[in-house]
C-alpha cells in the first residue's frame, strides 16, 4: 500500500510533464497561484492512463488560458463562460488536453465542493518549476487513503446533492476502478436517486456512455439497479421486473436485458461471463477488423461497443405490454420489437443522444430477431434484404443475436444449437461478403440506361427498378448488361412498378 503523500513526477508521461512545467514557469512569471486537481492527479497515482489535466488557478481562469496559448503552442476553447472553465488543446496530441478552472478563496474551499475524496487532492504547481521528484500532495479528505483501500467516498454529506450526477459518477467510478463505495455514500445515493430524474438528459447520457464504455457492462448495470438509480434514468424497464418468458428463458425479462449486456460485453472481448464454457467463443467469427470496428465513435463519447450494450438492455422494453398467454399457456410478445423500437427512441431523445446514435440502437432493438428467423442457413436473396432493411446496424444485430442466445440459456446453453447459431452468423457475413463484391466493379445498369431504352422519367419507380437490379445482381440472377435489361423489359411487361 502506498500511505505516503506525495506525487512522484515519474509517473507523469513526459509529454503533460513538460506541459505542467511551461504552466508552472508562466504562472510564477505573472505571480498567478495555480494547482493540478482532478482526474488526471486521481489516475496518476493509481498509475492508469491520464488524459486530461485539470488545472485549477487563482484568478481568471479564462484570461490566465489565453496567456498561456502562446507558451503551450496551442489553442483556447471556452467551455463555461459563467463558471469561468476554459479548455487548451493541442493539434500533436488530441487525445490530452488541460482544463483550467477558478477558484475564488482558497484551495482548501475548492476541494470542499468536489464529489468524491479521491476527486478532492492537488498539487500545487510551484513545485514544477524545481528538481524535486516527489512532490507533497494536499489532501484534506484523505483521498489517497482511499485510493489505498479502493474506495469512493463522498467529500461531504452535502457533495452528492450539490449536483446529483454525481449519484451517478459513483457507480461509474466504482466499475471503471473496481473500488466499492463506502457504506455511507452508498446509503445517500440510494436515500437520492429520485433526484437523477431532474438532471438535463445529456449530463446523464454522458455519465451512462462512459459507464457503458467500462468493461463489465452487465455488472454495472446491476449495480445501478442495487442503488436504486437504473430505474430512475429508464423508468420504462420498472415494468419489466418478474415477467416471466417461455421455458427456454432463463431469467425474467428485467433480468435477461442485464445478462445480454454482459453478454455483448463477453462475445466483443471486454467483459466476462459467468456462464463461460469451452468452445464458446472459439464458435464466433472474429477478426482485427471486427474488433476495430465496435470500437468506431459514432458521436462525441459513443462507440458501436457501448451503444450496443445499450441496445442490449433496451431491446426487450416493450415485451411487458405486449406479452399475452394463449388457452394453452403458450406466451407471445408480438411485435415487441417494433414497439420496443419506437419506445427506445423516446427513451433516448429524452436522454439527448444523436439522430446518429438513435437511428443505430433502434435499428438494433428492430431487427433483433431477424437473424434467428431468416432459417440455418439464409438465402443469398434473404441476406441482401436483411442487409438492406437494417444498413448500418446489420453487423452489430449479429453480434447481438448471439448475445441474446447467450442471455437466453445463460447455464441451460446448449452446445450444438449454439454451434448452429454461430454458423448461422458467420454465412451471413460471409455471403454478404461475396454480394459486395459482386457489385462494387459496377452496376450492370443505371438511371440513364432505363430512361434511354425504356423512356422512363426519373422519380420513385426508376429508383425503385434500380434496387431491385442490384438486388439480383448481388445474388448471383444477373451477371451482365444484356441479362439486367431483359430483366427489366421483364418486369415492365408484367405491369410492376
Amino acid at each position: 500500500m502506498r500511505t505516503e503523500n506525495n506525487l512522484h513526477l515519474q509517473m507523469i508521461e513526459s509529454k503533460a510533464l513538460a506541459w505542467l512545467r511551461v504552466v508552472s514557469r508562466e504562472l510564477g512569471k505573472n505571480k498567478i497561484t495555480g494547482y493540478l486537481v482532478g482526474g488526471f492527479l486521481r489516475d496518476t497515482l493509481l498509475g492508469r492512463a491520464a488524459g486530461d489535466i485539470d488545472i485549477a488557478v487563482k484568478g481568471n481562469a479564462l484570461l490566465i488560458g489565453k496567456k498561456l496559448v502562446g507558451a503551450l503552442s496551442g489553442k483556447f476553447v471556452l467551455l463555461d463562460a459563467g463558471n469561468k472553465i476554459g479548455r487548451l488543446i493541442f493539434p500533436e496530441a488530441p487525445d490530452l488536453y488541460i482544463d483550467i478552472s477558478s477558484f475564488s478563496r482558497d484551495i482548501e474551499s475548492d476541494l470542499a465542493r468536489r464529489d468524491f475524496t479521491i476527486n478532492a487532492m492537488a498539487a500545487d504547481l510551484k513545485y514544477f518549476r524545481g528538481r524535486k521528484i516527489a512532490l507533497p500532495l494536499l489532501d484534506p479528505y484523505q483521498g489517497a487513503l482511499d485510493l489505498d483501500r479502493g474506495i469512493i467516498r463522498a467529500v461531504t454529506g452535502k457533495s452528492l446533492t450539490a449536483d446529483p450526477v454525481r449519484l451517478l459518477r459513483a457507480a461509474r467510478f466504482a466499475t471503471e476502478l473496481g473500488f466499492k463505495i463506502e457504506p455511507k455514500t452508498r446509503q445517500q445515493i440510494r436515500k437520492k436517486a429520485a433526484l437523477l430524474a431532474d438532471v438535463p438528459g445529456e449530463r446523464v447520457r454522458e455519465e451512462l456512455l462512459k459507464l457503458l464504455t467500462a468493461s463489465r457492462g452487465g455488472q454495472a448495470l446491476q449495480y445501478l439497479e442495487e442503488l436504486g438509480i437504473l430505474t430512475v434514468i429508464f423508468p420504462e424497464l420498472a415494468a419489466s421486473r418478474g415477467i416471466t418468458q417461455p421455458a427456454e428463458h432463463h431469467w425474467d425479462v428485467f433480468q435477461h436485458s442485464l445478462q445480454t449486456v454482459s453478454a455483448v460485453d463477453y462475445l466483443l472481448g471486454c467483459g466476462k461471463w459467468d456462464y463461460d464454457r469451452l468452445g464458446i467463443l472459439s464458435e464466433v467469427p472474429w477478426t482485427d477488423e471486427i474488433a476495430a470496428r465496435f470500437e468506431q465513435p459514432i458521436a462525441a463519447g459513443s462507440s458501436r461497443r457501448a451503444l450496443l450494450k445499450l441496445a442490449a438492455l433496451l431491446h426487450d422494453v416493450s415485451k411487458p405490454q405486449t406479452k399475452t398467454v394463449e388457452p394453452s399457456g403458450k406466451m407471445r410478445f408480438l411485435g415487441h420489437h417494433e414497439t420496443g423500437a419506437r419506445l427506445t427512441g423516446e427513451i433516448l431523445s429524452r436522454l439527448r443522444f444523436s439522430v446518429k446514435e438513435i437511428n443505430l440502437v433502434t435499428n438494433v432493438v428492430k431487427y433483433h430477431l431477424r437473424p434467428n428467423q431468416m432459417g440455418e442457413l439464409p438465402s443469398r436473396r434473404a441476406v441482401y434484404r436483411f442487409y438492406r432493411d437494417a444498413g448500418e446496424a446489420a453487423l452489430d444485430i449479429l453480434y447481438f443475436s448471439l448475445a441474446d442466445h447467450l442471455a437466453t440459456r445463460g447455464p441451460g446453453l446448449i452446445l450444438p444449437n449454439w454451434r448452429l447459431h454461430a454458423a448461422t452468423v458467420r454465412h451471413i457475413m460471409e455471403e454478404s461478403r461475396r454480394q459486395q463484391a459482386a457489385v462494387k466493379p459496377r452496376r450492370l445498369v443505371d438511371g440513364n440506361d432505363l430512361i434511354k431504352s425504356f423512356g422512363l422519367k426519373p422519380g420513385p419507380r426508376l429508383g425503385k427498378i434500380l434496387r431491385r437490379v442490384q438486388e439480383a445482381q448481388a445474388t448471383g440472377e444477373l451477371t451482365n448488361r444484356r441479362a439486367a435489361l431483359n430483366y427489366i423489359r421483364k418486369q415492365l411487361a408484367e405491369g410492376k412498378k
